[in-house]
């Protein structure tokens, strides 16, 4: 069964109830590649409706977004039972849903609630016997690009070779470019001469201390850069403690960029130094040269390797891990310490020097 490759298949639902950027971001490539090989599918992306911000740039490639309300077992938001029905009803008639969420048996029901004519995708792991027609057994290690991209040829799509086939997007407005110069204006940052520092993260189990940040955001200064930290407002108590502990000035833009407009002052940074998260996936988006610690998360699934994308790591036996909070002594962030992320930086800031705009 390759529903993909079957022109009488046009309506698609794509089931991804994913909340993160970095979840969105990497499902980009293999959506562009159905896009190539099918121009005249009409493609709606199931998922939740606070991440329309993100779906919306991509535009390209996904025709509607359709509202998800929850189901038992999908644990990234609660379950609006209320909300069950209309969103049923809002669905209409598909002829093809694809379980492009994960290893999680929740989502294969949600994609036959749809009651869609062909029903396809992730078959998870601990699922007994052979994956039904349709289905690829959920492939664990390998990036998150590749495993969606692995899906889609699966599903009849030719994906291609190449880097290119890869390569994340993030489409620029015009509007975003007018916000940033003025933004860039306001506080006197010159492209390519600031560094972008991102101490939060969704899950404390991928905060690297912020003292050690603010370690980070002493040398970038030091190197001549201005220093930029950035976060959601919810990240305001991280990034003022490493304000805090910083010993030069830096510009605390936490809360004050839409998403565009964070994009291009990463686009103009010299460097990004994050952790595991969507800014990172961002930076690697529109070019960004990034450090990324990694702690409790999986760089085999989520780093970009290659380019000027670095990473600094501690393996420490029991990472990569699922737990949001560490339960045991934090050894991943405590055994990294900011002399192996500087000697990242200072590696890549060599390379790619960065005198001006792109």
């Amino acid at each position: 069964m390759r529903p993909l490759a079957d022109p009488a298949v046009r309506r698609v639902a794509v089931v991804r109830l994913r909340v993160g950027l970095g979840d969105l971001l990497c499902g980009v490539p293999a959506l562009r590649a159905v896009r190539r090989a099918r121009p005249d599918l009409h493609v709606t992306l199931v998922t939740w409706p606070e991440t329309a911000p993100v779906v919306r740039r991509m535009a390209a490639y996904v025709d509607r977004l359709l509202p998800f309300p929850g189901f038992s077992g999908i644990p990234e938001r609660p379950v609006h039972e209320a909300g069950w029905a209309p969103f049923l009803r809002a669905a209409g008639r598909f002829d093809l849903a694809v379980q492009a969420y994960g290893d999680n048996p929740a989502a294969n029901r949600v994609c036959d609630a749809l009651d869609a004519r062909h029903v396809a995708g992730f078959w998870p792991t601990g699922s007994p016997g052979p994956p039904p027609a349709g289905h690829l057994r959920y492939p664990h290690d390998v990036h998150e690009i590749d495993r969606h991209l692995r899906l889609v040829a699966h599903l009849g799509v030719p994906v291609g070779a190449g880097a290119g086939v890869r390569a994340l997007e993030f489409p620029i407005r015009s509007a975003d470019r007018a916000a940033d110069v003025a933004l860039r204006r306001r506080h006197g940052l010159t492209a390519g001469h600031y560094a972008v520092v991102h101490p939060g993260a969704t899950s404390p189990s991928r905060r690297w201390p912020a003292a050690r940040f603010a370690g980070v955001a002493d040398h970038l200064a030091a190197r001549g850069l201005r220093v930029v930290l950035t976060g959601v407002p919810a990240e305001r108590e991280v990034t003022a403690a490493v304000r805090r502990l910083t010993r030069r000035p830096t510009v605390d833009l936490t809360g004050a960029t839409s998403l565009g407009g964070l994009a291009l002052l990463l686009r103009h940074a010299a460097i990004l130094v994050a952790n595991d998260t969507g800014t990172a996936h961002l930076a690697a988006a529109v070019g960004t040269p990034s450090v990324t610690v990694y702690l409790s998360g999986d760089p085999v699934r989520w780093s970009h390797p290659g380019g000027p994308h670095r990473i600094a790591r501690a393996a420490v036996g029991c990472n990569p891990c699922p737990h949001l909070t560490c339960p045991i002594d934090f050894r991943c962030a405590i055994r990294l310490p900011v002399s192996v992320v500087l000697s990242e930086v200072d590696g890549l800031l060599r390379r790619t020097a960065r005198p001006g705009s792109r």
